[in-house]
């Protein structure tokens, strides 16, 4: 998801898992909003291109 911290920040942030567990985070901060969709486009088709399907 793509969203902005309390100080402005736009922050596109990924989260993992195992159902139940607290799982894994990666955030990476982004100029532009633009910028942080163009980045989430392009790991969501990396995704799709191994078999994931969106929800």
């Amino acid at each position: 998801m793509i969203e902005r911290d309390l100080f402005g920040t736009i922050r596109m942030v990924r989260n993992w898992g195992a159902i139940g567990s607290k799982g894994q985070e990666k955030v990476d901060i982004f100029p532009t909003e633009a910028e942080a969709a163009r980045a989430l486009e392009g790991w969501a088709e990396t995704q799709r291109q191994k078999g994931y399907t969106d929800l």
